[in-house]
């Protein structure tokens, strides 16, 4: 039997509708990822030309993801509301605002607000995915899923080798040192607003003849039970309470006042409650009249994933913020060979991510498939926290280019399964995972301030096999996971009828 199903040589078909769409939406989001990591390549030069100090910028570095959790959750209800195609093209547009704000801005104050504001750039992801999952079948999902998220990550790998080059070599020499970093900045931010307006035209929410269904209120999600919206509310504590804890490091570095952190806490904990409130108001009248059988999900499997993705993009993030700093210290090298080692995690993920996903299309449980790379990820951070000086540094690195095929492989198998799981709510689902993956990366590193490197490695190793445990209990294969066509539930059908969703 001839196996239809996408693969590698497929993303060179552009004739193809889908790939078309595949490669218009993961540019877009690289130039989100692009625009939200423009920063961290020219701080020394901003520093330089500027006259704030490292201190500062530690602080603007904080606050270019503390939106970002939030707004993921935020974002993904958007898009379900009112489809991906607007969604995406109206993050860009928006987000190049504060992104021009900061290139030309000139006191800390400006500069404090705009990397605030542009750390919701970061919410592009949520939107991309699901609009790859309107493309694609639910066959086909895991690849596309991967070669979407694994290109679009590259944006913060680019933004790292060129903003440098132009912003010194090319545009220092033509409008100055002083305005160089400010020029590169600038025509990021204007070449992301240039693509917003572009791609609102130049794609479709989905195929022709596709079926959409469009929440009716972008305000939280819905829950198939009473112990699901329990489920429901716990694991969206955490979303908004993180800011808790950026807060607190923010605080702890003499930045902001004990009494300026007690209101943030006390408009965090109000924002939590108003969450938890929204949750229940939007569920309660449903679950009184109750969800028909075939409508059901299990917000369990959403809890498991989203603990997926805090055990590898989690890490992920976590580890590429001290890689070339841990290889600098243990093997003296120069900080160009570390910072080249330390690149692997971001430069493999096009392929290990698109991998993970191709595994996860072929493999005869996407369940299994996520679970085997779970289990490599907690093995092979085990072994990274035994690597010392007296290693070979070609072993050292050897381990590490195989932690980071489990860890970005991993990213590629969890997506796998999020377009799988509620088709009508799959924004809101991609954006609780995607959340949980920040939530992840603040956990990690607040956790590194108070242990050396390799109890941190074992860290990570630790939490990868409680989520394996916790997964293999609670995790289970969604029904259709190979299917050419999502199945559609009585409600969908009902809101079919009655006009609620469109074929698109």
């Amino acid at each position: 039997m001839t196996d239809n199903r996408m693969g590698w040589k497929d993303l060179f078909d552009l004739k193809r509708k889908d790939i078309n769409a595949l490669h218009k939406t993961w540019f877009a989001f690289f130039l989100t990822f692009f625009v939200w990591f423009n920063m961290a390549p020219l701080v020394t030069t901003i520093v330089k030309q500027s006259g704030f100090t490292m201190e500062q910028f530690k602080i603007l570095a904080i606050c270019n993801v503390a939106l970002t959790v939030p707004g993921r959750l935020l974002v993904g209800m958007i898009s379900d509301r009112i489809g991906p195609r607007r969604t995406f093209s109206g993050v860009m547009v928006v987000m190049s605002i504060p992104a021009l704000v900061f290139a030309f801005g000139t006191t800390y104050t400006q500069l404090l607000i705009s990397r605030l504001l542009l750390s919701m750039v970061g919410t592009g992801f949520v939107v991309g995915i699901h609009m790859t999952s309107l493309w694609f079948k639910p066959r086909d999902i895991g690849f596309a899923q991967g070669v979407e998220a694994g290109l679009g990550n590259w944006g913060s790998s680019i933004a790292a080798i060129v903003l440098p080059f132009f912003a010194l070599n090319i545009f220092g020499g033509i409008f100055g040192a002083e305005n160089g970093w400010r020029v590169s900045l600038a025509i990021s931010a204007i070449a992301m607003l240039a693509y917003g307006i572009f791609y609102w035209f130049a794609i479709t929410d989905g195929p022709a003849g596709i079926v959409i269904h469009r929440t009716k209120k972008a305000a939280a999600i819905e829950v198939s039970t009473w112990m699901d919206m329990i489920g429901a509310i716990i694991w969206t504590i955490p979303v908004i309470g993180i800011l808790a804890v950026l807060t607190w490091k923010i605080q702890g570095t003499g930045f902001m006042s004990p009494e300026a952190a007690g209101i943030a806490y006390f408009v965090i904990a109000l924002i939590v409650l108003y969450q938890v409130i929204q949750i229940v108001r939007v569920n309660v009248p449903t679950l009184k009249m109750g969800v028909p059988k075939d409508d059901h999900y299990r917000f369990t499997d959403v809890a498991c994933l989203c603990a997926c993705y805090v055990a590898t993009f989690g890490a992920e993030l976590g580890v590429i913020s001290m890689l070339p700093t841990f290889f600098q210290k243990s093997f003296n090298l120069s900080s160009q060979m570390a910072g080249l080692i330390g690149s692997v995690f971001a430069f493999l993920n096009f392929f290990s991510r698109a991998l993970g996903g191709y595994i996860s299309d072929r493999m005869p449980s996407r369940r299994w498939t996520m679970l085997a790379y779970l289990a490599g990820t907690s093995l092979t951070f085990y072994l990274m926290g035994l690597i010392s000086p007296s290693w070979p540094l070609g072993l050292a690195v050897g381990v590490t280019l195989l932690c980071a095929l489990f860890v970005t492989g991993g990213c590629g198998t969890t997506y796998a399964l999020v377009p799988l799981i509620k088709r009508r709510i799959t924004g809101q689902i991609s954006g609780y995972v995607g959340a949980y993956g920040n939530v992840g990366a603040v956990l990690y590193l607040t956790v590194y301030t108070f242990v050396n490197d390799s109890q941190f490695f074992w860290f990570i190793a630790a939490t990868g096999f409680a989520t394996f445990v916790f997964c293999l209990f609670f995790l289970k294969e969604p029904k259709g996971a190979f299917a050419q066509e999502y199945q559609l539930s009585s409600v969908d059908k009902l809101l079919l009828a009655t006009g609620e969703v469109k074929g698109k």
